[in-house]
């Protein structure tokens, strides 16, 4: 209930800065899928979310739910926390529990913003879980939300999303540290793509 609202609010937010979202046909009605963005603005999943008719659970840094109304607030969103840095068992598990329930989980594969506005280097849990779940891949591109702020909002920005890709070639087989450099090689590439 609260997500909706949310939704619809920030939808009607974002109608002031004249948004565009590309490609929203591209999301598979229903099944796994992990929504994999660049990563520029604190605004990224709050704009991803809008852009979306599916509900989706963000995996967001832990610091977030440190206060526990803000913690009750992001769960209530559908967020969970993830330790950046290292691997985190238990936002893996619960990545691959949503997954498996057939839900849509958000993920920036950078594992950070950037602050310059190119690529980062992607961090493996994308292509990880990805893998194991047996998802499918949107890549997503927010184009123009880097320095948007509450107030004063006139500059237009895009979502774009992608085709969905599946890396069905590797499903059951070990999931080595080169497949993984591999197929999140070819997300940021897709990613790329759609910021190009």
């Amino acid at each position: 209930m609260l997500y909706r609202f949310l939704r619809w609010l920030s939808r009607c937010l974002f109608f002031l800065c004249r948004w565009r979202v590309e490609g929203i046909e591209n999301v598979p009605a229903s099944g796994p899928v992990i929504i994999a963005a660049n990563h520029v603005s604190n605004w990224d999943p709050v704009a991803v979310g809008a852009a979306l008719t599916r509900t989706v659970h963000f995996m967001a840094k832990e610091e977030m739910f440190e206060n526990q109304v803000l913690a009750k607030f992001f769960t209530a969103i559908h967020a969970f926390p993830v330790k950046r840095g290292a691997p985190d068992r238990k936002a893996i598990r619960r990545a691959l529990e949503l997954l498996g329930e057939g839900q849509v989980v958000g993920m920036f594969p950078e594992g950070t913003r950037s602050k310059t506005g190119e690529l980062r280097k992607p961090q493996p849990g994308v292509a990880m879980i990805a893998l194991k779940a047996r998802a499918q891949i949107v890549p997503v591109a927010c184009i123009g939300t880097r320095g948007l702020v509450p107030c004063g909002w006139r500059r237009p920005f895009i979502i774009r999303i992608g085709k969905p890709v599946e890396y069905g070639e590797y499903y059951g087989s070990r999931l080595s540290t080169q497949v993984i450099e591999d197929v999140s090689q070819d997300i940021m590439k897709r990613i790329q793509e759609l910021l190009n």
